[in-house]
């Protein structure tokens, strides 16, 4: 593979097979045994925006593997503020390193840099548009509460219009036959484009404003944040900030094993009161970022994960 820039770089089979490959690597990923496998290999990580979850998981998902990790640090005290241009700084990097793990502001941008770079791009979210990588620990967690990705119903609530991690998601569960609930205010909807093309992939999709009704038969709630940095206006922010807020008291009714999953950082969409029921995936789901991109480097790299890690122990 040369990279992953949009779910559309992978198959249904191959996203299947790295989460197989993922949950081999579960035991690595929680520190119970040490597999080199990325010994000598470098990855480096380009952050041109800010990020705790995705730029820790890749460090931490190319360390538990043996490998070493490049950083960008701070955009602030870098040649970008010089004005070294995106291909320029992909150019140097990529001289450096054997992957490179990338976000970006501007949509596009990884794409732009898959372009111009000889080693494989892991794109870590692009403005507004695609964040593959977060869509495949999110396939993961659902599939390790599930036991599967198929005919699930999904609920995805709160700011459908900027938020990336439900672009990529939403696309990837309609190639699973998943029943798509867009639960939002009509100001951060799901984009039209984004509604067509899944209809048009066969998706059965519901827009609404009503999230708490839609709570009772959903496999899978999917809550995001409203995100401030997105809107050129402040006005309208301020018309949305808190348009939803799920506490345990709403959860009275809904299936044993129905999920709550969210990219974090929340802000107020998710009360701490949900956190302690037998629903709450989210900080789990942020755990699985590390394996979920274990596997995604072993891919991208041509490393093969054995069948037969052991559960615990040693060195392997």
């Amino acid at each position: 593979m040369a990279g992953l820039i949009t779910m559309d770089d992978l198959s249904n089979d191959e996203i299947q097979s790295i989460l197989n490959d993922a949950e081999r690597l579960l035991p690595v990923a929680e520190g119970k045994i040490y597999l080199p496998l990325l010994q000598g290999k470098i990855l480096g990580n380009l952050f041109f925006e800010p990020s705790t979850r995705t730029r820790m998981s890749f460090e931490t998902a190319m360390k538990r593997l043996g490998g070493d990790v490049v950083n960008l640090g701070d955009v602030k005290t870098s040649s970008v503020v010089k004005g070294e241009t995106l291909f320029d700084t992909i150019q140097m990097v990529d001289g450096y390193t054997d992957i490179i793990a990338m976000r970006h502001p501007r949509q596009g941008a990884a794409q732009y840099a898959q372009d111009a770079a000889r080693v494989p791009i892991l794109n870590g979210g692009d403005g507004a548009g695609h964040h593959p990588t977060q869509t495949m620990l999110d396939l993961f967690t659902i599939k390790q509460a599930h036991g599967r990705l198929d005919g699930l119903k999904v609920v995805l609530a709160g700011d459908l219009r900027y938020g990336r991690t439900v672009h990529s998601l939403s696309h990837a569960l309609t190639r699973f036959g998943c029943e798509l609930i867009f639960a939002s205010p009509k100001l951060l909807r799901m984009p039209a484009e984004i509604v067509e093309d899944l209809s048009a992939h066969g998706a059965n999709v519901v827009e609404t404003e009503d999230l708490l009704s839609s709570l009772a038969d959903a496999d899978v709630v999917y809550m995001t944040r409203i995100q401030k940095e997105r809107f050129a206006d402040e006005d309208e922010y301020t018309k949305v900030a808190g348009a939803y807020k799920l506490h345990a008291s709403n959860l009275e009714g809904t299936k044993e094993d129905m999920i709550i999953m969210h990219p974090l950082p929340r802000v107020d969409e998710i009360h701490p009161s949900v956190d302690k029921t037998r629903h709450a995936r989210y900080f789990e789901q942020a755990f699985n970022g590390v394996v979920a991109r274990m596997a995604l480097l072993c891919r991208l790299l041509g490393v093969t994960v054995p069948e037969d890690i052991p559960s615990a122990g040693g060195e392997f």
